[in-house]
C-alpha cells in the first residue's frame, strides 16, 4: 500500500521470510534467522506447552537479540529511511531512529500498550477488570523492556554512540520526549476503539495481503472440496508445541463426533496425524483470502492475522488458544456472538471441541452475527486509512528544524522493522 502511495519502502526482518517479502515486489533488509530457529528446537516448542526450561530459553533469546540490534543497525545505515514503523519487539528500532534523527511509528495487531479504561490488557485473556484496574493493568506491560535494559544500553553505547537510558524508560516516549504515534491494525467493528484513546493512537481496520487471486490450488484439494459440503477449517500456525501429534489425534475425533468434513493445515505447527480419513484432507498452507470463504467455520489458535482473515470471510470462529494475546482474541469473539466460548489447549478434549464445532456450524445465530461482521469488515480499508495516518504524522519539511543527520544523504521512504 505504501509502495502504492509512491513511497519507497523496505521491510528489515527474519531471513527466512526474505523469499516472501521480495516476491511481494518489497526491498529486504537482512535480520539473522536465530530466533526462529531456537522456536524450532525442542526447547521452544516444550515452551508452547508450558514445559520447563524456560529461563535457559530466555538466556539464548537475550544473546540472539544483541545480534539482532546490530543487523537492524546495518539495515538503516543502508536503507537511510525518512521514517521507521516498527513492532515492539524489534527493540532496537526507537534507539536506531534516535541516533538516525527521524520519527519512527509503532505498529501492531493488537492493544497492548495503549492504557484504557474500556478492557484490560489483552494478556490478562480479557477479563474485565473494571474502569481504573482495567488502566492499571497495562503498566506492566509498557515496563515490561526494563529486563533487557542491560542489552539496550550496550547497543546503545557501542554500537550508536549514543548515552545510556534509565532502565525504566517508557519506550511510549520518543527521545524528545514525545508520544510515538501507534497504528492498531484491527477493526473497529471487532472491537471498538477506546472514547479515552490519545489522538496519537489510531485503530485503522484490518490490514489485508491478499495472495488467493493467482493462486491455484493442488488437484486433491480442490477434488476435496468439490466432494462434499464445506469442510471445517482446523489449523493452529505456528503453535506445535510438544504435543503436536495428539493434537491432531483430538481434531480428528472431535470432527468425526461432530459428523464434519475437515480440512487440517498443518503449518509450521506440525499438526500431522498419523492416518486420516476420507472426510479429512491435509494441506500444508493456502491464501486464506482463496481458502476461508469455501469452509464452514474457522478453527485455530486465535492469531491476530487468522483471525481476521476467518472474520473477513464471515465464517463462524472456534478460537482454541495457547498463549499470549489468543485467549484474548478468543474471549472477544464470544462476546461478540462469532463463536463459542474458547477452549484453552491445556482442556482441550475431543468431547469439548466437538462440541465447539457443533455450536459454530449449527447455531442460525453465530452464522448470521459471522456473517454481518464479514461484510463490515470487508468495507474498511484499513490499508488506505493507515497510508493516510502515516502520511499524516511525517509532514514534508519536519526535519527542517533539525540538524541534518550524517547517515541520511536523501530521501528513501519508510524502513519497516519487525521480528516476525
Amino acid at each position: 500500500a505504501l509502495k502504492a502511495a509512491g513511497h519507497e519502502v523496505t521491510i528489515c526482518t527474519l531471513e527466512g521470510f526474505r523469499p516472501f517479502v521480495e516476491a511481494h515486489g518489497v526491498s529486504y533488509a537482512h535480520v539473522n534467522n536465530e530466533f526462529f530457529t531456537l522456536m524450532q528446537t525442542q526447547e521452544g516448542q516444550s515452551s508452547i506447552d508450558g514445559g520447563g526450561g524456560k529461563l535457559e530459553l530466555v538466556r539464548k533469546a537475550q544473546g540472539i537479540l544483541r545480534r539482532v540490534f546490530d543487523d537492524e543497525w546495518q539495515a538503516a545505515q543502508t536503507v537511510q529511511p525518512e521514517l521507521m514503523i516498527f513492532h515492539p519487539k524489534a527493540l532496537g528500532s526507537a534507539h536506531i531512529a534516535e541516533k538516525l534523527n527521524v520519527p519512527l511509528m509503532m505498529a501492531l495487531p493488537l492493544p497492548l500498550y495503549t492504557p484504557t479504561g474500556a478492557f484490560p490488557n489483552p494478556l490478562f485473556g480479557g477479563m474485565n477488570l473494571g474502569g481504573w484496574l482495567n488502566r492499571l493493568s497495562y503498566w506492566p506491560m509498557i515496563y515490561s523492556t526494563a529486563m533487557y535494559a542491560g542489552i539496550v544500553n550496550d547497543f546503545r553505547v557501542k554500537s550508536l554512540g549514543l548515552p545510556p537510558r534509565a532502565r525504566l524508560a517508557n519506550p511510549l516516549i520518543d527521545a524528545a520526549g514525545n508520544p510515538i504515534p501507534m497504528l492498531y491494525p484491527y477493526s473497529p467493528h471487532l472491537l471498538p476503539a477506546p472514547a479515552d484513546y490519545p489522538p496519537h493512537v489510531h485503530v485503522t481496520g484490518y490490514w489485508f495481503l491478499d495472495q488467493g487471486n493467482q493462486w491455484q490450488p493442488p488437484a486433491a484439494l480442490a477434488a476435496f472440496l468439490d466432494a462434499g459440503p464445506p469442510p471445517v477449517y482446523v489449523g493452529f500456525g505456528s503453535m506445535g508445541g510438544a504435543k503436536a501429534a495428539e493434537r491432531a489425534e483430538i481434531v480428528l475425533g472431535a470432527l468425526d463426533r461432530a459428523g464434519q468434513r475437515g480440512l487440517l493445515a498443518s503449518g509450521w505447527g506440525g499438526l500431522q496425524p498419523s492416518d486420516t480419513p476420507e472426510s479429512v484432507h491435509l494441506i500444508e498452507s493456502a491464501p486464506h483470502d482463496w481458502l476461508f470463504p469455501q469452509v464452514a467455520a474457522v478453527v485455530h489458535h486465535g492469531g491476530a492475522g487468522t483471525t481476521a482473515a476467518g472474520l473477513r470471510a464471515g465464517k463462524p470462529t472456534v478460537i482454541c488458544p495457547f498463549i499470549a494475546d489468543q485467549p484474548f482474541w478468543g474471549r472477544v469473539i464470544h462476546k461478540q456472538g462469532l463463536g463459542p466460548r474458547p477452549i484453552p489447549q491445556r482442556t482441550l478434549t475431543v468431547d469439548g471441541l466437538a462440541a465447539a464445532i457443533t455450536a459454530a456450524v449449527g447455531k442460525p445465530a453465530i452464522a448470521r452475527r459471522a456473517a454481518a461482521m464479514g461484510e463490515q469488515i470487508r468495507a474498511e480499508d484499513g490499508l488506505a486509512n493507515a497510508v493516510e495516518i502515516i502520511e499524516r504524522n511525517w509532514p514534508a519539511g519536519h526535519r527542517a528544524q533539525d540538524a541534518p543527520s550524517p547517515y541520511r544523504t536523501g530521501g528513501r521512504g519508510f524502513m519497516i522493522s519487525t521480528p516476525q
